[in-house]
């Protein structure tokens, strides 16, 4: 990147971590990140292979990329990837929650262990991660911290869903108290929140959910893109968004406007 514009999203020098990279968003925003720049640790709990290939796609434009398989609802597991990251690239300066699972369960139906899995891995994943990758950034006077939430945690969206609304609502919360309590570090924490987006899922989860009928909801007249979210990252991450902390970006289309 050259020139004071491109300068400003730039993030060379800088290594992120970013959660449920092996596809859809966490996969565009490692991709964007190490586009600019960064190097990148990607995470997933189960498939090696999706994860390699981002990598190995990074690496084929030139950028650097190192996967680990770890399972973000433990904290230990997370303690070490941290560690490992800033063993291999000298710092984690970036971290970008993003996994998530989004049962469509009536509230009755929701069992205990089904609550304590869903919160420990849409929640509790973003505590660990912050808790561990947070005071390399406070001893080197910058980080950024960025937790993907999503619509259910501001309109409730669709029923059955009680315990993903309660995560996407609690990383909203962790953000605004890691922006007061680290800002004074160089520390800045936001929130992205996606609209309807094109995204690989198991639909068997969606059957709620019509892209035709929603798109007519949508000022825009389309269904957002990974593309749009990895870019409203990419402002958060790089010196672009420097003043920017506390806050939550709505990618939305206009479907909602808070």
């Amino acid at each position: 990147m050259t020139g004071p514009i491109e300068s400003l999203f730039s993030l060379a020098g800088r290594t992120a971590i970013v959660t449920g990279s092996g596809r859809n968003i966490g996969r565009e925003i490692a991709v964007t990140f190490a586009r600019a720049g960064a190097a990148v640790v990607l995470n997933g709990h189960r498939d090696q292979a999706a994860l390699d290939g981002v990598a190995a796609e990074i690496a084929a434009f030139g950028g650097r990329a190192h996967s680990v398989l770890a399972d973000v609802a433990d904290h230990r597991a997370v303690a070490r990837m941290v560690d490992e990251a800033a063993a291999l690239f000298g710092s984690v300066d970036i971290i970008v929650s993003n996994v998530a699972v989004r049962k469509h369960q009536p509230f009755l139906d929701i069992s205990v262990e089904d609550w304590q899995r869903t919160l420990e891995t849409n929640l509790s994943s973003a505590f660990y991660l912050a808790r561990a990758a947070i005071p390399g950034m406070r001893d080197r006077g910058w980080g950024r911290v960025i937790n993907i939430s999503g619509m259910d945690g501001f309109t409730g969206h669709y029923p059955d869903r009680v315990h993903n609304v309660v995560c996407k609502i609690g990383l909203v919360g962790m953000a605004k108290g890691l922006a007061r309590e680290f800002g004074p570090h160089g520390i800045t924490a936001n929130i992205v929140a996606p609209g309807a987006v094109d995204t690989v899922r198991d639909w068997s989860q969606y059957k709620h959910f019509d892209p035709k009928e929603v798109v007519k909801s949508i000022p825009i007249s389309r269904m957002g893109s990974v593309t749009d979210i990895a870019a409203a990252c990419l402002y958060l991450a790089s010196d672009a968004g420097s003043y920017v902390t506390g806050q939550t970006i709505h990618v939305n289309g206009g479907q909602y406007m808070f």
